[in-house]
């Protein structure tokens, strides 16, 4: 039925096939029966396959089984839900959290809730996919502002007649690992009473001692502040949260459509996110060991004369002119045991090659991906 369409993605090097790991996730995986290092995977902690999460997960089931069998309004959730929110909340230093069953399923459930028509959404135009759906989803005006541009998001907030308005963004931007400028966005939205919504994906796990970006940035968590975050990134478990005021929670649980209508994640994995909060608080050296991986590869890629200028976190993003050339390049990079995968269009308008650093990765992962780049680029 999709025949015509299928060969013009395939023609223009855009097409996707799924690769499947026959291993747990971590800093090397097997694929079709052969071993590879990946620095493909948003497992920043190198959690996803810890023995403390693999035993809590295993302790809810044995206590609540495995099944939700409904939504969280029907009965679905589980005592262990409640503390989750709780401990995120406390995490986040916020009066409420609520889990949602993915970061894509909260961005175009919250978003549409807090926005709607009359109102108005400035959005930064690297911002994921999820947040654009869900500003489609709200029937509010976006205003879709240059990235990072916070002169331009002011000139909007001016011109906008907007009843309410409502800054959103990114904080660490998954395709290309910089941090959006959220002090001055900050400022910005207190001078023109702005709603901040921040998705902190990338950042939770990896910024402020785990606990995000308003935490590396020194900001408050004003109750006009509204972060979203993930607990299957750095955190290693899955689903995602949305943290604020009480009176916010409250109003996203009574009309957010992708929680309201949404079975409850599994006892088991809420179990497993509530460990990998209590890692990441009880233990700074996880978050130490990212960095100082993410540094030596950074440094050894600068030395080949790659410039990664607008990396700022553990995402490098290698850009090229032609999808064919970052398709080249990840191929090669495969053939030598090491997984990096292409970035195309629609995803990023220029298409790249995108690595992730994470705590897990030894000296010797870094070393064998900076030779690589090393033969590819020498050759």
């Amino acid at each position: 039925m999709f025949s015509k369409q299928l060969k013009s993605l395939k023609e223009e090097n855009l097409f996707r096939e799924i690769k499947n790991r026959t291993s747990p996730q971590g800093p090397r995986i097997i694929i079709g029966g052969e071993e590879y290092i990946n620095f493909s995977s948003n497992d920043y902690l190198g959690l996803a396959n810890h023995p403390d999460l693999i035993r809590a997960s295993q302790r809810a089931m044995e206590k609540f089984g495995f099944g939700s069998g409904a939504s969280r309004l029907l009965c679905g959730g589980s005592s262990l839900h409640e503390e989750l929110e709780k401990k995120t909340a406390k995490f986040k230093g916020t009066e409420s959290a609520l889990v949602f069953n993915s970061g894509y399923a909260a961005n175009t459930g919250i978003i549409p809730v807090i926005a709607g028509e009359g109102d108005a959404i400035f959005s930064d135009e690297l911002n994921h996919a999820s947040i654009i759906d869900g500003c489609r989803l709200s029937r509010a005006k976006t205003y879709v502002y240059k990235h990072k541009d916070t002169e331009q998001l002011e000139r909007f907030l001016k011109m906008s007649d907007g009843k309410q308005k409502i800054v959103v963004t990114d904080s660490v931007f998954s395709m290309d690992g910089d941090i959006a400028p959220l002090k001055r966005i900050h400022e910005i939205c207190k001078e023109h009473n702005a709603i901040l919504y921040i998705d902190d994906a990338h950042a939770t796990g990896v910024l402020g001692n785990g606990r995000g970006a308003l935490s590396y940035l020194g900001i408050k968590p004003y109750p006009w502040i509204i972060q979203m975050g993930t607990f299957s990134k750095a955190l290693g478990s899955f689903g995602a949260f949305v943290a604020g005021s009480k009176d916010t929670i409250d109003w996203i649980i009574n009309t957010a459509r992708s929680f309201m209508f949404s079975t409850a994640l599994p006892p088991c994995v809420i179990g497993a996110s509530i460990a990998s909060l209590d890692l990441v608080e009880k233990n700074s050296a996880l978050i130490d060991r990212l960095w100082a991986n993410r540094d030596k590869t950074v440094k050894g890629m600068s030395k080949l004369g790659y410039n990664l200028t607008d990396s700022e976190t553990p995402i490098i993003p290698l850009k090229s002119e032609t999808v064919e050339d970052a398709l080249e390049m990840s191929r090669y990079l495969f053939k030598k045991g090491i997984v990096v995968p292409a970035i195309r269009p629609p995803t990023v308008k220029e298409p790249r090659i995108r690595i992730t650093v994470t705590a897990a990765h030894t000296d010797g992962d870094i070393d064998r991906l900076i030779e690589t780049l090393n033969s590819f680029s020498s050759r």
